[in-house]
C-alpha cells in the first residue's frame, strides 16, 4: 500500500537525515535567494538576482530534507563536506510558460524566489530541475554562499500594516499562512479583512482542514493598492494595483496571475509565512497556484472559495489538477512515460506508489466513470489536461471541479501529510 510504503519511506529518511540539527547549521532567520527563469520552448537559463536575509525562518525545523520530492524545480544546500542539510521543492510560472505556443515564437523571463534557514557558516546550493524525460532532478545553478557575505542585504521589511487572524503557536510548529491583499484601496481593508476571514472559515469546514484549524497561525497583510480590482487585458482594462495581477496569462481568460514575484515576496516578509495567498478585490472568475511558491484567487465570484481552496491545494499540498475536459494555455505538461510528482494524478508507470493500494477488490481497474463508483477511490482515466493516459482516484474532487463537494480521499490525505510536515508530526 501507499502508505506502508511512505511509511517506509520516512523510516529511512530518518535514518539518512537523522542527525541533521537545525540549530548545528542554521540561525533563527531566513534566507531569501532571489533569480529569473527566462528562455522559451527550446531553451532554458537561470539568472541569480539577489539574496537577502529575512527575519524569522518560519518552516519546520524539524525536516529539513523534506520527506516530499514534489514541484518541478528543487532546492538543496549542502555544508563544506558535501552532506545534503536541506532539500524542498517548487513549482513555477516559467515551467508552465515554456509549454505554450507563445513560448515557441518568443522568450520571456520570470521572476522566481526561494527561500531555505540561514546558514551559520558557507553552504553550496543547487537549483535542480526535473529532467521531462526521467522525472529526475539535475542541477541548473550551483553556487556557494557565504552568509557573512556583504552582497546579502540585510534590509529591514517595509512597515506595511497587518492582521493577525488567528494564531496558534510558534511559527517553526504550525502552517504559516499569509494573505496579501490585491486591488484593494486603503480605505478597502475592512473589506479585506472581512474576505479573509470569510475564506479561512470556508477553508477550515472542509476536510482535512477541519481537523487542523489549530495548525495554522494565519495573517492578513494590508498592501493597499492605488486602484481597485486588477488588470483585464481582454477587456483593455488596466489598474495600478499592489503587485500588478493580472487575468489573461498566458492567453487564458481565467488565468490570474502576478509575475512581480519579488514585491510579493517583499510585503510577505512582515509576518512568518510558508505559504502566500493572494486574494484579488474583482468579481471576475479565476485564479492561479503553484507549489511552495503561491496561491491567487478573485474574492468576490460565487465560486471564489471553491476557486480558491483548489489553488491552495496545488500551492500548499502539490495537488494535480484532475479536470481533462477544460481548455489550458499549455500542452504537453505531462511525459505520459513518466509518473507525475503530483500524489493525486498517475500515468500508471508508478501507480505503486500512488493510492492503488486503497482499491477496493470488487473495484475495476481502469475505472468505468459511472454513478455506482461515484463514491469509490479507483483508477478513472482523465486528469492532468488530458483524457487519455492520465488517471485521478475519484471521480469527482475538488482538483477536478467546483461543484464537488469537497476533496477526494487521496487528496485530503495528501492535505493531511503536508499539514503535518509543517507542524513536525510527520
Amino acid at each position: 500500500m501507499k502508505y506502508y510504503w511512505l511509511f517506509f519511506f520516512l523510516l529511512c529518511s530518518n535514518i539518512i537525515f537523522g542527525q541533521i540539527n537545525y540549530e548545528h547549521y542554521f540561525t533563527e532567520n531566513a534566507l531569501r535567494i532571489d533569480f529569473l527563469l527566462a528562455g522559451d520552448s527550446e531553451q532554458e537559463e537561470i539568472y541569480l538576482q539577489h539574496l537577502k536575509k529575512e527575519k524569522p525562518w518560519a518552516g519546520t525545523t524539524e525536516n529539513l530534507v523534506t520527506p516530499f520530492e514534489y514541484g518541478n524545480y528543487a532546492i538543496k544546500a549542502e555544508n563544506k563536506n558535501g552532506k545534503v542539510i536541506y532539500f524542498r521543492g517548487f513549482s513555477t510560472l516559467f515551467e508552465e510558460w515554456v509549454t505554450t505556443e507563445l513560448a515557441k515564437n518568443e522568450k520571456r523571463a520570470f521572476q522566481q524566489t526561494i527561500r531555505i534557514p540561514f546558514p551559520k557558516e558557507k553552504v553550496t546550493i543547487k537549483i535542480q530541475k526535473r529532467n521531462y524525460d526521467n522525472g529526475r532532478f539535475y542541477t541548473i545553478l550551483k553556487k556557494e554562499i557565504d552568509p557573512k557575505s556583504h552582497f546579502i542585504t540585510d534590509e529591514n521589511s517595509k512597515k506595511i500594516n497587518y492582521t493577525t487572524i488567528q494564531h496558534n503557536g510558534s511559527a517553526t510548529s504550525k502552517a504559516d499562512i499569509a494573505f496579501i491583499s490585491e486591488g484593494y484601496r486603503k480605505e478597502d481593508m475592512d473589506k479585506f479583512r472581512t474576505d479573509v476571514k470569510k475564506i479561512t472559515n470556508y477553508i477550515f469546514n472542509q476536510k482535512p482542514f477541519n481537523n487542523h484549524k489549530e495548525d495554522f497561525n494565519i495573517y492578513a497583510i494590508e498592501a493597499a493598492s492605488e486602484e481597485r480590482g486588477t488588470d483585464k487585458p481582454d477587456e483593455a482594462i488596466y489598474r495600478n494595483t499592489a503587485i500588478n495581477s493580472s487575468f489573461n496569462t498566458f492567453n487564458s481568460p481565467r488565468y490570474l496571475t502576478s509575475t512581480d514575484t519579488w514585491r510579493i515576496r517583499d510585503i510577505a516578509a512582515v509576518v512568518p509565512y510558508d505559504h502566500i495567498i493572494v486574494l484579488t478585490n474583482t468579481e471576475r472568475y479565476g485564479g492561479g497556484g503553484f507549489y511552495n511558491h503561491l496561491s491567487i484567487s478573485s474574492a468576490d465570484h460565487q465560486y471564489s472559495q471553491e476557486v480558491l481552496i483548489h489553488e491552495f491545494g496545488h500551492g500548499f499540498a502539490g495537488l494535480g489538477d484532475e479536470y481533462y475536459n477544460s481548455e489550458v494555455a499549455y500542452s504537453d505538461f505531462y511525459n505520459l512515460n513518466v509518473e507525475p510528482w503530483e500524489p493525486n494524478i498517475t500515468t500508471r508507470t508508478d501507480f505503486s506508489s500512488k493510492w492503488k493500494g486503497l482499491i477496493k477488490e470488487d473495484t475495476p481497474v481502469p475505472t468505468p466513470r459511472e454513478p455506482k463508483y461515484s463514491d469509490k477511490i479507483g483508477l478513472f482515466e482523465g486528469g492532468g489536461y488530458l483524457a487519455e493516459g492520465i488517471y485521478s482516484p475519484y471521480m469527482d474532487c475538488r482538483m477536478k471541479s467546483n461543484i464537488s463537494s469537497g476533496f477526494c480521499p487521496v487528496c485530503q490525505k495528501a492535505i493531511e501529510d503536508m499539514i503535518l510536515y509543517y507542524t513536525g508530526e510527520l
